[in-house]
Formats: C-alpha cells, sequence, structure tokens
C-alpha cells in the first residue's frame, strides 16, 4: 500500500486530534486545543467550534490551522499520526442537516451543543499533510496525492448514506456482529453502523460494558448505495465460507 493510501485510511480511523491556530492574544505563537472531528465525504475534517472560543477568534482572524491526528496513547512516538495543513472555513447553513446527522452518530456526546446558538461547524480544506507511519515511513503528501480518487461531487452517496445506515441497523445487525468478529476478531454483543465512505464505514461495537468504534476497509472504493449493497454482501459471503 503506497503512502498516500495509508495516510487517507489512517486519517478515517481517527476522530479526535488537536488544532492549532494562530493566536490573535499573543502575537507570533500557536494555539493548540482538543478538536473532535468527522470527516465529510470529500474526506475533508469538519469540526464543531463556539464562536467565543479562543480558537474560534483565531480562525476569523487566520483562517490557516492544523491539525494533529494520532492513535493509541501508549507510545506515541512509535504510532503513525497524520498533520494537516489546511484553511478552516465556517460552513453554511444549507448543510448543517446531513453534517449534524454524521457528526452525532459519531460523537453523540455532542447533542447539547445545538441547543446553543453559538456553535457552527468549520470544515478545513487540507492543503498538505505530513504523515508518519512509522519507522523510515514517512512523507508530505500534497492534497491532491491525499485524496486524488475522492469524488464526493460526482457521487450520490452522501445524500444515501442515511439511508444505507438505517437500512442495515434495522434488518442486518447479525451481518454487522459478524464483520466485528471476523475482521477484528471482537465478540460484539450489539453493533451499529455509524457511516459509510467511498472507502469503508465504521461501526459502533458493544461488548457487554465496553464500546469500540472499528474502521472496515473495502478492497474496492463503492460510490452509491447499489456498490454499497455489493461491497457488504461480498463481506457477509466471507465471514459466513
Amino acid at each position: 500500500m503506497n503512502l498516500n493510501i495509508e495516510a487517507r485510511k489512517f486519517l478515517r480511523s481517527t476522530h479526535s486530534g488537536i488544532l492549532s491556530t494562530h493566536s490573535t492574544r499573543f502575537d507570533g505563537y500557536p494555539f493548540g486545543s482538543v478538536a473532535p472531528f468527522i470527516l465529510d465525504h470529500s474526506c475533508q475534517p469538519v469540526i464543531l467550534i463556539s464562536n467565543i472560543a479562543e480558537h474560534t477568534k483565531n480562525i476569523i482572524a487566520n483562517p490557516k490551522v492544523s491539525l494533529l491526528v494520532f492513535a493509541g496513547a501508549e507510545d506515541l512516538q512509535a504510532n503513525a499520526r497524520l498533520t494537516l495543513l489546511g484553511e478552516a472555513t465556517k460552513i453554511n447553513k444549507d448543510e448543517d442537516t446531513d453534517l449534524r446527522a454524521r457528526y452525532l452518530r459519531y460523537l453523540p456526546q455532542a447533542s447539547s451543543y445545538f441547543d446553543m446558538h453559538d456553535f457552527a461547524f468549520y470544515r478545513i480544506k487540507i492543503q498538505q499533510a505530513r504523515y508518519i507511519g512509522g519507522f523510515g515511513k514517512m512523507s508530505w503528501i500534497s492534497e491532491n496525492d491525499l485524496l486524488s480518487d475522492i469524488t464526493a461531487t460526482d457521487s450520490p452517496l452522501a445524500s444515501q448514506e442515511t439511508a444505507i445506515i438505517e437500512h442495515m441497523n434495522a434488518d442486518h445487525v447479525e451481518s454487522l456482529i459478524g464483520y466485528c468478529k471476523h475482521f477484528h476478531g471482537i465478540e460484539a454483543t450489539q453493533a451499529q453502523m455509524l457511516g459509510i465512505d467511498y472507502d469503508g464505514f465504521d461501526v459502533k461495537a458493544i461488548m457487554n460494558n465496553d464500546t469500540t468504534v472499528l474502521r472496515f476497509d473495502f478492497e474496492q472504493q463503492i460510490h452509491d448505495a447499489q456498490s454499497a449493497r455489493v461491497a457488504l454482501v461480498s463481506m457477509s459471503k466471507v465471514v459466513k465460507s
């Protein structure tokens, strides 16, 4: 697997990072803050932030930001990490409905934020990325190389996502549980699809009192509900074989 694809798969596997903005209070200094995020269907990070937050004030003054995403806390320097450089822009209200639904599937604890009028979505348009996948595996990656085969504007997947998820969670829970066991070795008692994209999908797996989010990668990209169905049925056949 080349580093461009590996970096994107890694980005899709995590939903929290450190956001760095240019401080307006202390000129010349970077300002870091914790930043839960989701990815939109163009694979661009979307954050939900308050208008009165320090990082929001910084973004309004200078939209150039970086977002560091990483996995695992045992040995941070040995684990993969990805630094995204980009520009953060406020998202128009007409995009809120689909984004809100997607955001809350991944980050349900944020539901109360929508009752506060000073929270808004911002999209980070990736310009460059620095990926470190391990010893000797590192590279600068352009936005074009990271996302070269993402065709969100030409695909109906974004508008079909909610229907696909509702169908899977209503009629194919056993398949989701089977995916968890076969592909991740997780004996889930409950499983719920959270999101689906061109490269794969995410499932919230519940094992007794423990909950984890598992990432599943497709062997080939999907672009709509029909190709998603073909990929999911193929995975079910592998599980049952």
